[in-house]
């Protein structure tokens, strides 16, 4: 019993640790960065060269790794979290892209709503195929833009930016 009330009972399970020197830690950081993994041929060879407990330098390496590992979990998620805004503000100038083409094609379609009925012209059969199947879709999908391209002929195409351009003009 008398043991556990010794006074220097506390100090009587600590390890003789030294701090290391600098000199010391740049040996073991070059040991380090050509090779992460302590082999005990090497963690002898260190502590005698060092002079420290061969414990103690597994313990450093130990140490080493666990810090090497979070320093590369920051900066993949330093990266990530660069491409993520990235991404986030091309999105939003695209979806600004979007709307603005929307207002254009409505304009556009208003226009050719406006001239069919004020003009006896007549309109171009794909022209009122095209606005007719936008204007019942909320927007206009780029699946069922890309199928009337498949449709149009060269001419045709033509005569729909000249119109496009046309219409653009008038505004």
């Amino acid at each position: 019993m008398e043991f556990f009330h010794t006074p220097n009972h506390k100090h009587s399970f600590q390890h003789n640790k030294k701090r290391l020197t600098q000199e010391q830690v740049n040996l073991l950081e070059r040991s380090f960065t050509s090779n992460s993994k302590l082999e005990p041929e090497r963690k002898l060879l260190l502590a005698k060269q060092l002079g420290i407990p061969p414990r103690q330098v597994a313990i450093w390496y130990q140490n080493k790794r666990a810090r090497w590992k979070t320093q590369s979990l920051e900066l993949e998620y330093n990266a990530i979290q660069a491409k993520l805004e990235t991404a986030l503000a091309e999105k939003r100038r695209l979806e600004k892209d979007v709307e603005r083409l929307r207002g254009e094609l409505k304009k556009a379609h208003d226009l050719v709503l406006v001239l069919n009925q004020t003009q006896e012209l007549p309109a171009h059969p794909m022209i009122c195929s095209m606005f007719n199947s936008s204007s019942a879709e909320e927007g206009v999908g780029s699946s069922s833009l890309q199928q009337h391209e498949d449709q149009v002929s060269d001419h045709e195409v033509k005569q729909l930016e000249e119109l496009y351009a046309c219409l653009i003009g008038m505004q």
